[in-house]
């Protein structure tokens, strides 16, 4: 029996910051002036328009945590002190995404969540957002819960994995999985380059999905499982890492990821592709995480996409940066709120330390969505009128 994914929602911390004020910000905080041209330089080819933080103090010289000292530098909190604020946000956004994301699935009632799937690598607290999520929104006692963690921005995979085999097991199951990410946090300011590309790049967000094999609604879109893989890239270890230090998690981020991901991209997809018959001519719809403009220049390239194939990428990394595990579930939503037909095959893509490459295959499937509604409620209104 196949799982299906019948809705997604995401949540955005409440502050929210140029590409242009962060840039400036991070230029009176490096110290070197060759690391100042490098914070413009990076800034202004990320592709980035705006990202949001769980943090207010990025705005303001005296913040809590990240405060400019009398030298001009930036204060470097603990990880302890980092951490604090880690539990207490992605608790308050955790529980607003949940109470939200079954809001816009009336399908299914609060009371008929059997698990809670959790994924976060941007810090720790037990009980932890899985925990708060059953208390504050009022889920049974007994659903089971489990947590993802530290894995990075392919996490989604495998804990949409994880929901899709307890549905498939078990055709009563209706799973709540969440990725929830808070990188901001972990701002390192640093003259080194590849700390410069992570503040660049890196933002907060969080997105959640309901998964059953209950037969979905057909009078809205929603992904039909079809299957994962995992794949690894060769003699990559060293190029992408994350681990935890005294003044925050240390991202180590090589310039050679893109190209990595660039020439290993068509061997790897071919796994879960040939598996099923298909070619990557047969795929409508690249819901690929953007974890960089120059990885998706290099999967567009690589995969001889058309020009307009990395659309919903690019408007997502525009809008909010890269958000680590939820990124390419806010690509997957994008899809569905734009669905113009009632079929698609959609490969579902993500990259992350190791470098680890995870690849779903999903059928959006469902009625498609109309100008009005993808106009809002204003031009429905008009349109029905």
């Amino acid at each position: 029996m196949p799982a299906f994914i019948h809705h997604i929602a995401t949540e955005t911390p409440d502050h929210i910051y140029s590409n242009e004020f962060s840039r400036e910000r991070m230029k009176n905080w490096v110290s070197e002036p060759r690391a100042k041209r490098l914070v413009e330089m990076i800034y202004d080819r990320t592709g980035i328009e705006t990202r949001y933080s769980a943090s207010a103090d990025f705005m303001k010289d005296d913040g809590d945590l990240f405060y400019t000292l009398p030298d001009g530098s930036i204060n470097s909190p603990t990880t302890g002190q980092r951490n604090a604020l880690y539990a207490k946000a992605s608790r308050e956004l955790a529980v607003k995404l949940a109470h939200k994301t079954l809001a816009e699935c009336p399908h299914f009632a609060k009371s008929e969540i059997t698990h809670v799937v959790f994924a976060s690598c941007t810090g720790f607290a037990n009980p932890g957002p899985d925990y708060h999520i059953i208390r504050d929104v009022g889920l049974n006692e007994n659903v089971e819960r489990y947590t993802v963690g530290f894995m990075g921005c392919y996490a989604a995979f495998p804990a949409l994995r994880m929901a899709a085999q307890f549905c498939e097991a078990n055709p009563q199951a209706v799973v709540l999985v969440m990725c929830l990410e808070l990188c901001s946090l972990h701002l390192q300011v640093s003259d080194k380059p590849e700390s410069i590309v992570a503040n660049a790049l890196f933002a907060d967000g969080a997105a959640a999905a309901i998964v059953s094999a209950r037969a979905p609604a057909h009078d809205r879109p929603f992904y039909r499982v079809h299957g994962f893989q995992s794949a690894l890239v060769p003699s990559s270890e060293a190029h992408m890492a994350w681990d935890i230090g005294d003044h925050g998690f240390n991202m180590v981020l090589s310039a050679y990821v893109p190209n990595l991901i660039g020439s290993n991209i068509r061997a790897m997809l071919g796994g879960i592709l040939d598996k099923r018959g298909l070619r990557p001519e047969d795929i409508d719809e690249w819901a690929v995480h953007p974890g960089g403009r120059a990885i998706l220049d290099q999967i567009e390239e690589q995969l001889a996409l058309p020009a307009t194939a990395l659309e919903m990428s690019r408007s997502v990394l525009r809008d909010y940066g890269n958000m680590s595990s939820p990124t390419v579930m806010f690509v997957l939503k994008g899809f569905l709120e734009e669905a113009e037909t009632e079929r698609a095959m959609t490969c579902a893509i993500a990259f992350g330390p190791g470098l680890t490459v995870e690849t779903a295959v999903l059928e959006r499937c469902g009625a498609a969505i109309s100008v009005a509604q993808k106009a809002g409620p204003a031009a429905l209104a008009e349109a029905v009128a």
